[in-house]
C-alpha cells in the first residue's frame, strides 16, 4: 500500500464562499509568481478568477448547457454515458459545450485566457482543443491518478488547461490534487481513469513515493495544469455537485498522432497521421503573439 501525505494547496472557510471583490472583469493578468509556480510545478492556483457576478452568470450557463445535452460528445449519441459504471459515476462529462451553446462560446474562445496558457507555456500561439464540464454529483467515485495529453489527438509538451471551480472544491467534495514537477519526467505512457486510484504509477513507478498537492479552490478561482502533469481528484463525499468547467489549449503547429480523442468523425476519417491539426472550424486560435 502506498502511504502519501497530503500537502493542503489553500483552506476553505465556508461552503460557498461569498465574495466581497466588486470588479466586473475576469483576472486575466497573472503574476510573475504564479507564472514561476506554473512553470517549477507544472500547475497553479488562480484566486479570484471570476468575480461574484461573473461566477453567477457562468455557473447559470454552463449549468444550463449541461442539462440540455444528452450526448458527452457532440455527434456521438452516446446518452451522457460510457456503460462503465464505475467510471459513469465519477462525474458527469459534457465535451465542446462551445459548439452546442453560444453562451458558453463566449468564454471558451477568450482571447484573454488564451493569452493566460500561452504566457504560462511561453509559446506564441493556442489553438482550442476542447472545452468540458465535469461536475462531480453527490457520492461521486474518485478521478484515478491520470496525465491528459496522452489521450488527446496530439502529443505536446505544452498543451494546458484552465479548471475552473463553480463551485467551492474541498477535500471532502473532490478537490484535484497534482505531483508537482513530475510533468518534466512524463512520458505519453497512461492508463484509463478506474477503479484503481493510483495504477498509474505502475507505469511510473518512481513518482510512488511523492507527496501530491491537494488544490483546494474556492467558487470563482481556477487553475492551469500542463497536459503532462499527473493529477486526480478525490470523491465527492457530500449530498451536493461540485461542478468545475475546463477548457483545454493546444499550441499551434501541433500534428495529428492517429487517436480520434473528441475529433468530429467527419474530421477524423479526412486527416493523415503526422497532417496539421488546424482546423479553424474545430480548433480555433484562440490566441497569437
Amino acid at each position: 500500500m502506498i502511504l502519501i501525505v497530503f500537502e493542503h494547496y489553500s483552506k476553505i472557510v465556508s461552503n460557498e464562499t461569498i465574495r466581497k471583490n466588486t470588479d466586473q472583469r475576469m483576472r486575466t493578468q497573472l503574476t510573475s509568481a504564479e507564472i514561476s509556480r506554473y512553470r517549477k510545478d507544472g500547475f497553479v492556483r488562480i484566486e479570484n478568477f471570476f468575480t461574484a457576478d461573473e461566477l453567477c452568470k457562468w455557473r447559470k450557463i454552463i449549468s444550463t448547457a449541461v442539462t440540455a445535452r444528452d450526448e458527452r460528445i457532440p455527434g456521438r449519441n452516446d446518452g451522457g454515458v460510457l456503460g462503465d459504471e464505475f467510471y459513469d459515476n465519477v462525474f458527469t462529462q459534457r465535451v465542446n459545450l462551445w459548439q452546442t451553446s453560444p453562451a458558453v462560446k463566449e468564454l471558451v474562445l477568450n482571447k484573454a485566457i488564451g493569452q493566460m496558457a500561452a504566457t504560462l507555456e511561453d509559446i506564441p500561439g493556442m489553438r482550442l482543443w476542447h472545452d468540458q464540464a465535469l461536475f462531480k454529483g453527490p457520492w461521486a467515485n474518485p478521478t484515478a491518478w491520470h496525465i491528459d495529453n496522452p489521450y488527446w489527438s496530439f502529443y505536446s509538451k505544452h498543451a494546458t488547461t484552465i479548471w475552473i471551480a463553480l463551485d467551492d472544491v474541498t477535500l471532502q467534495n473532490g478537490a484535484l490534487y497534482c505531483l508537482p514537477g513530475a510533468y518534466r519526467q512524463a512520458s505519453y505512457d497512461n492508463v484509463a481513469i478506474g477503479k484503481n486510484v493510483g495504477s498509474l504509477f505502475n507505469v511510473y513507478p518512481d513518482w510512488k513515493d511523492r507527496e501530491p498537492v491537494c488544490i483546494e479552490m474556492k467558487a470563482g478561482d481556477a487553475s492551469f495544469h500542463n497536459g503532462l502533469t499527473p493529477h486526480a481528484a478525490g470523491p465527492n463525499m457530500t449530498p451536493r455537485q461540485r461542478r468545475a468547467f475546463a477548457i483545454i489549449y493546444m499550441p499551434d503547429g501541433c500534428r495529428y498522432n492517429g487517436q480520434r480523442n473528441v475529433l468530429p468523425q467527419a474530421l477524423f476519417e479526412k486527416l493523415n497521421k503526422g497532417d496539421l491539426l488546424n482546423n479553424n472550424a474545430f480548433n480555433p486560435i484562440i490566441y497569437q503573439r
